[in-house]
């Protein structure tokens, strides 16, 4: 992901709003699903974007003179989002969204890290950050296997279809 085209207020933004969409989507996902192992699967991946949140929160405070941010209602640096609307969207179909958020949030740390790399500080800070969206990547890369095998056999189980 080819960050130098933005500026340094717009990657903050985009994070910023990025992680905020991630947080409310893994807790709107928790909140449908039963299965009350994923359940906490998906309210960890919340807790964790909450995390990231804060973490930008601040950067773009100490960056800024403590002006608050703004979030935008799109992201400057186009990255992916995690939807769903249709009732009888498979889990399966969900987990592969959020993998692809997931990935380019590692993308864009690591893109990040580059950017800022005279500030070893926040350059680790990002590059760890990286290395726990693999993580979270790698947990829902095994859920949706798990979430496919059901469904291939069409098994009715109450993590597979999410809705209202």
């Amino acid at each position: 992901m080819d960050l130098t085209d933005y500026s340094l207020k717009d990657i903050i933004l985009s994070g910023l709003k990025s992680e905020i969409d991630s947080r409310d989507i893994y807790e709107r996902i928790a909140e449908q699903v039963s299965n009350a192992m994923l359940k906490d699967r998906f309210k960890f991946l919340s807790s964790e974007e909450e995390k990231h949140r804060e973490f930008f929160e601040n950067l773009y405070k100490n960056r800024f003179n403590g002006e608050e941010p703004i979030i935008p209602d799109k992201t400057p640096v186009p990255l992916p989002t995690i939807g769903f609307e249709d009732e009888e969207v498979h889990l399966s179909d969900i987990l592969v969204q959020a993998m692809d958020a997931e990935m380019a949030a590692h993308e864009f740390y690591k893109s990040f890290a580059e950017i800022v790399k005279d500030d070893k500080g926040l350059k680790n800070t990002l590059l760890y950050f990286a290395s726990m969206e693999m993580g979270h990547y790698r947990l829902l890369e095994l859920e949706k296997k798990n979430a496919e095998e059901l469904e291939d056999y069409e098994q009715g189980h109450p993590m597979i279809h999410l809705g209202p």
